[in-house]
């Protein structure tokens, strides 16, 4: 069955993916930009990659006419500030190229809505349900609450606040109640319902089964981890504070944190139903999915992270855009040294950041990721996904990965920390056996040459330092 599956880049679509290909379907991964998605990880014949941007009408013309079966995986939450307006024009604009070409099923994963008073993000997710479910073609809906699973921002803003805070003084909202659905069971519904006729034209909640609050959820998270927590609910706190709360707590950003407490205090609990029956699936329990979200991590198998997605407002041309590292009106630091041992080399360049650092300056770095989350921005926190591996288009720490390239030898970082211009960190062998490691700096007016200067001493500690343990 030939298959589209828009959001291919995303958390969700990223774990459909490889299950979908394993089942013999041929994909159309739909992305905004060809450049972040790296077809050489799947290694199938079955996967073909199209360039769309829904909010460009034209653009969906790319869609091949012979889908059968299209999922809707897109949202915007943590991007723009007028997420609502573009997520209702990009459904619509999708669904009158699915009207065109005939599909026989869409089949849009959501969160489930059962309140009159509805936060800005699920009402959103709401009029973008009706708006697909008013094609000409079997839909199929599937509302979900909190999503628990290696990667997935539920886990791991409540794995930072579990991890972190032994003691916690926390917002009302951690008493309101919901419904946790591991991974797993959320990819398994996405391919069950596949030209099930008894869901066309239906919505189904789905869930673990189980009702609890977001405090229950911290403390069986605690249990799980076999570490003791203390948790204080104060009335007092307001949702900006909390916003606040969550963002210096958590590897979360602001916007994304402010819209995660608007839905936070909307109490999400679904309305049962008998699809998991009739699909053959056992839901897994919160602990359980914990336990498995964790073996994951362990034996680095994240196959995707929240924090890939691309959130970023200056990411919004693409990669493309800053793949080129320009040469006039720039700043730069450049230094080369030659390497001891080239494998070894790349091997700590594609472990640079996250857990393993920077190898030179840590405080230093430590500090600056404070500053950045101080003035709004990512901070060190998002770290990264895999400890091992990096490809075009993942976070890393406070950079975005634009080329990681072992065979021409190359690692390419933009900066999207907060800065008064654009950096890029670009680390090469070249033909003599050297590590070129180059810092180079776009300012923006006066204030981005002060800031140049301001740091040009550390720049002079840290770059040589790093510089050094990798060519050792």
């Amino acid at each position: 069955m030939k298959i589209l599956l828009t959001g291919a880049t995303g958390y969700i679509a990223q774990r459909l993916l490889p299950e979908l290909l394993a089942d013999g379907h041929f994909v159309y991964c739909c992305v905004r930009d060809k450049a972040r998605f790296d077809l050489h990880r799947f290694n199938n014949p079955n996967v073909a990659v199209v360039e769309v941007d829904l909010l460009k009408e034209e653009t969906l013309q790319h869609i091949p006419a012979d889908i059968e079966v299209a999922y809707y995986l897109v949202h915007s939450m943590s991007g723009s500030t007028d997420f609502s307006n573009q997520e209702a024009q990009s459904a619509q604009h999708f669904k009158a190229r699915m009207n065109t070409i005939q599909v026989r099923q869409v089949i849009y994963l959501t969160g489930i809505v059962n309140e009159k008073s509805l936060s800005k993000h699920l009402a959103s997710r709401l009029e973008v349900e009706k708006i697909l479910a008013s094609g000409d073609y079997a839909h199929t809906i599937l509302r979900a609450g909190i999503i628990v699973g290696s990667g997935s921002a539920s886990f791991e803003i409540i794995r930072d606040l579990v991890e972190k805070l032994p003691v916690m003084i926390t917002p009302r909202w951690l008493n309101t109640k919901t419904q946790p659905i591991a991974i797993r069971d959320v990819v398994a519904y996405l391919k069950g319902v596949i030209g099930l006729e008894e869901a066309y034209n239906k919505g189904f909640d789905i869930s673990s089964g189980e009702t609890m609050t977001y405090k229950e959820m911290l403390l069986q998270f605690a249990e799980a981890r076999k570490l003791k927590r203390k948790i204080f609910v104060l009335p007092v706190l307001t949702p900006k504070l909390s916003s606040y709360w969550l963002y210096f707590v958590t590897s979360t950003s602001y916007t994304l944190a402010k819209n995660l407490v608007d839905s936070m205090k909307v109490e999400v609990i679904g309305k049962p139903n008998t699809l998991a029956q009739t699909i053959g699936i056992t839901p897994t329990p919160y602990k359980k999915a914990i336990e498995l979200a964790f073996m994951k991590i362990e034996n680095d198998q994240v196959l995707s992270s929240w924090k890939d997605a691309q959130s970023s407002e200056l990411l919004y041309k693409g990669l493309t855009t800053h793949l080129t590292v320009p040469k006039e009106g720039t700043l730069s630091d450049k230094r080369k040294q030659k390497v001891a041992d080239i494998n070894r080399t790349l091997e700590k360049l594609w472990r640079i950041g996250g857990n393993t650092g920077w190898y030179y300056g840590e405080w230093l770095w430590e500090f600056r990721g404070f500053l950045d989350k101080l003035f709004g921005g990512v901070g060190l926190r998002r770290g990264r996904r895999s400890p091992t591996q990096i490809y075009p288009g993942d976070s890393l720490d406070f950079w975005r990965v634009m080329i990681a390239s072992k065979a021409d030898k190359r690692l390419l970082l933009y900066a999207e920390m907060k800065l008064p211009g654009e950096a890029w960190l670009e680390f090469c062998i070249n033909k003599d056996g050297e590590l070129v490691q180059t810092a180079t700096f776009r300012p923006l007016g006066l204030k981005g040459r002060l800031y140049w200067y301001s740091v040009l001493p550390f720049h002079g500690f840290i770059f040589k330092g790093m510089l050094n343990a990798l060519c050792k």
